[in-house]
Formats: C-alpha cells, sequence, structure tokens
C-alpha cells in the first residue's frame, strides 16, 4: 500500500512514516496544504491520512479537491479530540473514516487495511483471478493452490497487476507505486524489469498462464483473457 501523509507535526508525521514503513508500506509525508495538493496531482496513493489543521489551509478543503479531482484514494481525517463538526463535515465530502487524536498505531493500521479493503478489494483481504488467489493479510500468493515463494514487492507488485487488469501500466508508475516518488528522478526502471521477470517465472513454474503482456514502449499490462495453460 501506497500512504500520503499530510501532517504538520514533524514529531506525529515521523512517528507515523517509521511505523508505515515497519509495516512494509511506501510512505510519502507533507507538511502543507500546497505541498500535499502538489503531491496529489503528481502521484497517486492507495490511502492519505489528512490532518484537518495545516498551516497554510484547512484539511476539509484538501478533501474537497481530492474529490473534485476524482482521486480514487482512500483517506482517513486525522481529527482533533473534540472536533466533531470536522469529523461530520469531513465524512459528508468524502472522507471514508477518521481517527482522533491522541490514537494507538495499530489502531490506525487497521482503519487504514479497512479503507483498501473497502476502496480496492470489494471488502475482502482475498482476490482472486483465475488460479491465482492473494491473501493480502498474510502476503501469501497462490498458483493452482501452490504457495509461490515471492517476495513483499513481488507479491505487491501482482496485487497491482491484478487491481489494474487489462490496463496498460507504465514503468514509472509501477516504479513509484512500489518504491515511492523518488523514483521519479531516475534515469531508468530496469529493475522493474527485473521483477516482472521473477515473477512470470514463478507463476509459469506453478502452471500458471502468462498474463503479464510487455506493452513495448509503454509498460506492461495483466492480460485477464490470456489462455490458462
Amino acid at each position: 500500500m501506497k500512504v500520503l501523509v499530510i501532517e504538520d507535526s514533524k514529531e506525529i508525521a515521523s512517528s507515523l512514516h517509521d511505523f508505515l514503513a515497519r509495516e512494509g508500506y511506501i510512505c510519502e509525508l507533507a507538511e502543507t496544504f500546497d505541498e500535499a495538493r502538489t503531491k496529489l496531482s503528481l502521484f497517486t496513493y492507495d490511502c492519505i491520512l489528512l490532518d484537518i489543521m495545516l498551516p497554510d489551509g484547512n484539511g476539509l478543503e484538501l478533501l474537497k479537491f481530492i474529490r473534485a479531482e476524482n482521486i480514487q484514494s482512500g483517506v482517513l481525517i486525522i481529527s482533533a479530540k473534540d472536533a466533531l463538526d470536522d469529523k461530520v463535515t469531513g465524512l459528508e465530502i468524502g472522507a471514508d473514516d477518521y481517527i482522533t487524536k491522541p490514537f494507538h498505531l495499530p489502531e490506525l493500521h487497521a482503519r487504514l487495511r479497512a479503507i483498501y479493503r473497502r476502496k480496492q478489494l470489494s471488502g475482502s483481504s482475498m482476490i482472486s483471478f483465475n488460479e491465482i488467489s492473494l491473501n493480502t493479510d498474510t502476503l501469501e500468493a497462490t498458483v493452482n493452490d501452490t504457495l509461490l515463494e515471492i517476495t513483499r514487492k513481488e507479491f505487491e507488485l501482482l496485487l497491482y497487476l491484478i487491481v489494474n487488469k487489462n490496463r496498460v501500466l507504465s514503468r514509472q508508475s509501477i516504479a513509484t507505486h512500489l518504491w515511492g516518488d523518488y523514483t521519479d528522478n531516475l534515469a531508468n526502471f530496469d529493475f522493474v524489469y527485473q521483477h516482472i521477470k521473477n515473477l512470470r517465472k514463478k507463476i509459469s513454474a506453478a502452471n500458471g498462464a502468462d498474463y503479464i503482456a510487455t506493452v513495448y514502449g509503454l509498460g506492461y499490462k495483466f492480460n485477464a483473457s490470456a489462455a490458462v495453460k
């Protein structure tokens, strides 16, 4: 999961970043309204942690921008203890959930996962396509009931491909989804090719169909019409 934390408190932002990184997520930070709007215009995120009080604007206005631009990220509002009106308004204009300061990090983690399941996986921790099954709770992937020995990055890559099946995904979009926005400045994305190659090899070894197609000059596509072996 790729998460954008919009929080002006450096201490809280650092704590959230470190916790989410330990859980294996790609986590980006934005301290201001303008910085957050810029990132949201340039990059995509699975979930957004949105603090209401920002030094140069109101988080609710940023939420309106998110929905007006049809940004499909899940939004978890971080609110002050006594800010009932903000919670209600946030939910009415498109937030998916809220959490009140102070909060426990495991609770925040659970709420993020719940939002992701609702937004991306139709509410389930399991996602299946033909002979391929992924468990987002255990990070296990099976092909024809054979458990694949794959890395976390390979699991996230396969999940990203299946969720976006039949869509052409550029090498850059795959890189930024799995490794963060800093990849925008890299000269090439050869490491994406290597991960794709490894994943195809492991699926083939379990007698799975070769769904991952190379779209020359553009990127890759999970071809849902590929024939099962």
